[in-house]
């Protein structure tokens, strides 16, 4: 069981006391299946959870008692509030809800765990620039998809065409300070950038959410897709080994190395187009040789006249 979702089962069954495996499904994200077996696991380790059967039934948290979170290992209540403590710096709530969880922690594991929270700040701003909060659409959009509700947008495509359309929010992704949302509609499962949604109204209609659905795993899908779209020019490029690495930050997971011999390494890297993978390249001078790709080659070539053209003389 992940440690996590065992500090969240528990402190939902806290609050209300007793609730079914289908609202525990949904306010977690997982199946019924899973969420059925996380509770038979807390209630097999002896933590005070026992069903009740019959119409109204669920599982209930005995006297609604309180409990410390025993069930975590040292090791995950360090891994658990390693993954909290940076998100806790967000508002004055997601702190105050931290130092609940560390009370709730067996006293043994409550000084590692405030070390671990508070182990890693995340800070998202590039140097000489200011931070990117989270806009009041990310916010509006948040809020959907946590009650489970349609929302209507207004959407701008990169052609500048507007369309409305009624979505069921999945979720929400930030990836390089551009938030996505991720939303079912008539057409399947599709991916909206959040700076693009003109409007956004919130209906009160409930949104429609697969069953199974894991986010991580939709957008993975999303990733590998559009990055598919991005290797279609490729080239070997053969540099000093030690600046394989200058190589990688460069294109990423779009250079994989082919071979090493005697301090040179032979590269493969990839890009949308030729001129796109010379652009890269171009300012390595003579250092990086292209061996292998006559588009790439004669792209680096054309830039390179353009260069000596404006600066030669």
């Amino acid at each position: 069981m992940r440690a996590d979702r065992l500090v969240a089962t528990l402190l939902l069954m806290q609050a209300r006391g007793r609730v079914t495996a289908a609202e525990l499904a949904g306010e977690l994200e997982v199946s019924v299946a899973t969420a059925r077996r996380d509770l038979e696991a807390l209630s097999a380790a002896g933590v005070p959870v026992y069903p009740q059967p019959g119409r109204g039934g669920g599982w209930r948290l005995v006297g609604r008692a309180r409990t410390d979170l025993s069930g975590l290992s040292a090791s995950e209540a360090q891994a658990l509030f390693l993954l909290v403590g940076p998100a806790a710096a967000v508002s004055a709530e997601a702190k105050a809800a931290l130092r609940k969880l560390v009370r709730a922690l067996p006293e043994t594991f409550r000084a590692d765990a405030e070390a671990a929270a508070g182990a890693v700040v995340v800070d998202p701003a590039r140097w000489g620039r200011s931070g990117q909060g989270r806009s009041g659409l990310v916010e509006l959009l948040q809020g959907a998809v946590v009650r489970r509700r349609r929302v209507r947008l207004g959407y701008a495509k990169w052609s500048g065409e507007r369309s409305v359309r009624v979505v069921d929010p999945l979720g929400l992704v930030e990836k390089e300070d551009v938030w996505y949302l991720v939303a079912g509609t008539a057409e399947g499962q599709r991916t909206f950038r959040v700076d693009r949604v003109v409007d956004a109204e919130v209906t009160g209609e409930e949104a429609v959410r697969p069953e199974g659905f894991e986010l991580s795993a939709a957008w993975g899908r999303v990733v590998e897709e559009v990055e598919g779209r991005q290797t279609v020019a490729s080239a070997t490029v053969v540099v000093p080994a030690r600046l394989v690495s200058v190589l990688r930050a460069q294109f990423g997971r779009h250079c994989v190395v082919e071979r090493e011999v005697e301090g040179r390494a032979w590269v493969r890297v990839s890009a949308p187009t030729p001129l796109m993978v010379a652009q890269h390249l171009a300012g390595w001078g003579a250092v990086a040789e292209v061996v292998g790709s006559a588009g790439v080659r004669r792209e680096l070539g054309r830039l390179g006249a353009e260069l000596v053209a404006r600066y030669g003389g």
